[in-house]
């Protein structure tokens, strides 16, 4: 089996990629049998060189390869008919700019395996970026506190090496006393919840969170249980949320009257509730004035995130009386960070981490007969042109219905 880590050709460009030098040595070595090749690129985090150091070969030529490996959507020009691609295509959930890639796919009898359904039997992702989207977007929603309010400059994310250097940046400042609210639990929330740790904030549950006042900064994570109630009054379960959300409404107006800094890190399923209404946030009572929210939902369960931003410009405010967008440090706004593609901000260590789950869970599946079904999962097209079973649900989309 012949695999390529494949040049990333989408604008804006990115510079992350799934295996480091590195990482793709220790593929070799745990896997002999295979030859990994590596599409010249100029944008990488990881320059040709550290690749060719490696032993691997970097050339402008992958077509003899089996297995295209990339992160973001491949152009339709640079579709090799025939072959297996791995990257996050974005459209599982019939996102209508991605309709012609899926089309292309198929036409071109291309495997196609996304990275966003490489899970567990259960469901469960078993790699992705969401840690290092949550490290950027809670470092981000500081930083724009820092400059709203006149307390501390921190500098870009993009402008540092690593994570380290994020977080010596952080030991710099001292943070008010706020309340903090981090929704989810998942790899988001909890690399959100890393930046907070590494500022020294205390957590606190959130019975002490919604009745008590603190000479410190604290933090509460709260999970779908939390700001979800039965609409019938009884008692709720997470499980059955999942399922079916539909007997389900929000209860996250009572953070939102103590809360100061909101970061959204929660997976968001159609036909939940959203936590806020803009009508909820014209309440004389809702206190949160900074939403860092990293799921970003456009005009969905946050709603003061109307448009998503960029790295280049990463906030924007948000007049809950007018429901229009204002500058960012405007008088009464809600302040937002919404960027949409966070984890492009720390490239080494974004790659790095994925490249260590890709090895551990996606690589042996192509030499153990793909005994865990992860290839089967994730596998959206066949080389016959046609959706996977699993899939199918996607045909109304293909053929420009839905």
């Amino acid at each position: 089996m012949k695999f390529a880590i494949i040049k990333e050709r989408k604008n804006p460009p990115d510079r992350r990629v799934v295996f480091s030098p590195k990482k793709l040595a220790d593929a070799k070595i745990q896997f002999p049998q295979a030859t990994f090749k590596v599409e010249s690129s100029d944008i990488r985090v990881f320059a040709d060189k550290a690749y060719a150091e490696k032993g691997f070969e970097v050339t402008d030529d992958v077509s003899d390869c089996d297995v295209m490996i990339g992160v973001k959507e491949v152009p339709l020009d640079h579709l090799i008919p025939n072959k297996k691609y791995f990257y996050f295509s974005h459209t599982i959930k019939k996102q209508p700019y991605n309709r012609k890639l899926l089309q292309a796919m198929l036409a071109k009898k291309i495997e196609m395996y996304d990275h966003e359904v490489i899970t567990k039997a259960n469901g469960g992702r078993l790699i992705g970026f969401g840690r290092y989207a949550g490290l950027v977007g809670a470092y981000n929603g500081f930083r724009a506190m820092g400059l709203r309010d006149g307390l501390f400059n921190l500098p870009k994310v993009e402008t540092l090496a690593d994570l380290d250097a994020v977080k010596k940046e952080l030991d710099k400042i001292t943070i008010p006393n706020i309340k903090i609210a981090l929704s989810g639990t998942g790899k988001v929330a909890f690399g959100a919840k890393e930046i907070l740790d590494h500022l020294g904030i205390k957590e606190v549950s959130d019975a002490l969170y919604l009745t008590s006042n603190f000479t410190e900064p604290v933090y509460c994570m709260i999970d779908v249980m939390e700001y979800s109630k039965r609409t019938d009054g009884k008692v709720g379960d997470k499980f059955e949320f999942y399922k079916d959300p539909s007997g389900y409404e929000s209860n996250f107006m009572p953070y939102a009257k103590v809360t100061d800094f909101f970061i959204a890190g929660h997976f968001y399923g159609d036909g939940a509730p959203y936590l806020f209404t803009r009508e909820d946030a014209k309440h004389p009572d809702f206190k949160i004035n900074l939403i860092a929210d990293i799921s970003c939902d456009i005009d969905g369960p946050i709603a003061s995130t109307i448009r998503p931003s960029t790295i280049a410009d990463p906030f924007y405010g948000y007049d809950a009386k007018t429901e229009k967008e204002v500058a960012f440090n405007a008088e009464n706004a809600i302040t937002v960070m919404a960027v949409d593609n966070l984890p492009c901000e720390l490239p080494k260590d974004a790659s790095e981490g994925f490249g260590e789950m890709f090895l551990q869970h996606v690589i042996p599946a192509f030499y153990n007969g793909d005994k865990d079904g992860v290839l089967a999962r994730a596998k959206m097209t066949t080389s016959d042109g046609k959706l996977t079973e699993r899939y199918a649900y996607l045909q109304d989309y293909v053929d420009g219905h839905s």
